[in-house]
């Protein structure tokens, strides 16, 4: 199964729901056969143990390494944007629609 990393906005305009957005595009993808990975999820962890901004987007990058590709949703975000260019820096497929992701994982 393809593993698809969701990249979006997640503090503007509200993180809570961000969330709920990338969490709705996760579903339709694991409905399909998508592993998604949603890192607006470390809003949680990040609740219990905060930490810096530095510091959770490396730890997304990792987790954007081992996916065989990103999921670009709408909205301003210039840490989506950071992800999307260290994908192609990667020569991690980036795709803008659930429908490519779903076409490149052969769904």
């Amino acid at each position: 199964m393809k593993k698809c990393f969701i990249s979006g906005p997640y503090t503007n305009p509200d993180p809570a729901e961000n969330s709920r957005k990338a969490i709705l595009v996760a579903d339709e993808l694991l409905d399909k056969g998508v592993i998604p990975f949603i890192p607006h999820l470390n809003h949680f962890w990040h609740f219990l143990s905060p930490r810096g901004y530095e510091e959770w987007l490396a730890y997304d990058l990792e987790w954007l390494l081992a996916c065989d590709c990103i999921l670009r949703i709408p909205g301003e975000s210039s840490g989506a944007d950071k992800e999307v260019a260290f994908a192609i820096k990667h020569k991690i497929p980036v795709f803008t629609t659930v429908k490519g992701v779903l076409y490149f994982g052969g769904v």
